[in-house]
């Protein structure tokens, strides 16, 4: 988190803006993203004005295996020093930095009340999450944020996210580790809802799914009318893939990781790989399925017009297939790149290959200190 005394006035802002009202690139000032996950570390500076919007740089490299745990970052040091390497390595200029904790570790709460002024707002607010956090309030970072107003401006629908702020700060002080500054500490579903917005011309209307396939859990964010109206995690991702190709093709859990995305000369390993990776990734798309059919069911039957996965799962073979034989919408993997320009020092065949584990990192580089 940010320095600064409190949550809600300074920079520690766990919510992204609104869809509809998001402006991502005032000026010229550049601030880099940092997507820790369990498996891959992502940076990514972007500068540039939303008319045209450059990425200066990028990259991405392994996490140590046992640096994220619980949702907490907890090998500080080792990540910082990679994060250090990769900032000296592939041209960053950034100190400022912008991240994300992950969904499983904060805890979501939509509600209408009455509106007040912005002070006994912020008083209700707290009452109310008094009553939901399992933990006291001293403990965690807090925010909310008016969604949408209701009864000609009487009353509006409010949504609040905490966040146990040791995990919070295990984030920030990874950053100030690695020589930058945190200034903005989100929540990955609502980066993927800034990418979405950045990257396709979301309809008024519409509702759509955004699934972010990691490592160790599947972030949900589903958007209805221009607002996330549902966000939910799925305890499975593309580890679980990489396990059962250890277990029935005998190689290692590295072996394994790089087949996932490199070819291999063995034509015979790599067919048996394709069809291990087919049948997980079906085990996965069921768990997700389930999740997508809870939101329909408890939403009077909305309907989900298409699907858009990203994360390091969705590039995994038949994923988009498999989940759009099991939903009926139509599935892509989403391009968060769509409508960036690439500075020249940035690897080409990084953005080509590995585009759709961006999804969080564009997301973030689309916040700014003190955005509501």
């Amino acid at each position: 988190m940010a320095a600064g005394p409190s949550w809600i006035q300074r920079v520690n802002r766990l919510l992204s803006s609104s869809l509809s009202e998001i402006n991502p690139f005032r000026g010229e000032e550049p601030y880099i993203a940092v997507d820790i996950g369990s498996n891959t570390i992502k940076l990514l500076e972007v500068q540039g004005k939303k008319a045209e919007v450059r990425i200066q740089a990028l990259a991405a490299f392994p996490a140590p295996p046992t640096a994220v745990q619980n949702n907490m970052v907890v090998e500080i040091e080792q990540v910082a020093e990679l994060i250090r390497a990769a900032h000296s390595q592939h041209g960053f200029r950034a100190k400022k930095a912008i991240t994300a904790v992950p969904g499983p570790a904060v805890i979501i709460k939509r509600f209408p009340m009455p509106v007040h002024g912005e002070k006994e707002m912020e008083a209700a607010v707290f009452v109310e999450a008094a009553n939901f956090i399992p933990e006291e309030l001293d403990n965690v970072n807090l925010d909310y944020q008016i969604t949408e107003y209701l009864d000609e401006g009487q009353r509006a629908n409010v949504l609040i996210v905490a966040a146990k702020k040791d995990i919070v700060n295990s984030y920030a002080e990874t950053l100030r580790a690695a020589g930058l500054t945190p200034v903005v500490i989100d929540v990955d579903y609502f980066a993927l809802g800034n990418m979405f917005e950045l990257s396709y011309e979301p309809s008024p209307t519409g509702t759509v799914a955004l699934v972010n396939i990691g490592a160790r859990y599947t972030a949900i964010n589903i958007i209805k009318h221009g607002q996330s109206a549902f966000t939910h995690d799925v305890a499975v991702g593309g580890r679980d893939i990489t396990e059962s190709m250890v277990q029935d093709l005998g190689i290692s859990f590295e072996a394994a990781e790089r087949l996932k995305i490199e070819p291999s000369a063995d034509a015979e390993l790599v067919e048996h790989a394709h069809a291990v990776m087919e049948a997980a990734a079906a085990a996965v798309t069921d768990e997700i399925h389930h999740a997508l059919t809870f939101f329909w069911m408890s939403s009077g039957d909305e309907t989900i017009d298409h699907i858009y996965l990203s994360g390091g799962g969705a590039l995994l073979p038949a994923m988009a297939e498999h989940l759009g034989e099991r939903m009926g919408v139509p599935v892509e993997v989403a391009n968060p790149f769509a409508h960036l320009t690439l500075g020249e020092n940035v690897e080409r065949q990084l953005v080509l290959r590995r585009g759709a584990e961006f999804g969080v990192a564009v997301g973030l580089a689309t916040r700014r200190p003190n955005d509501k």
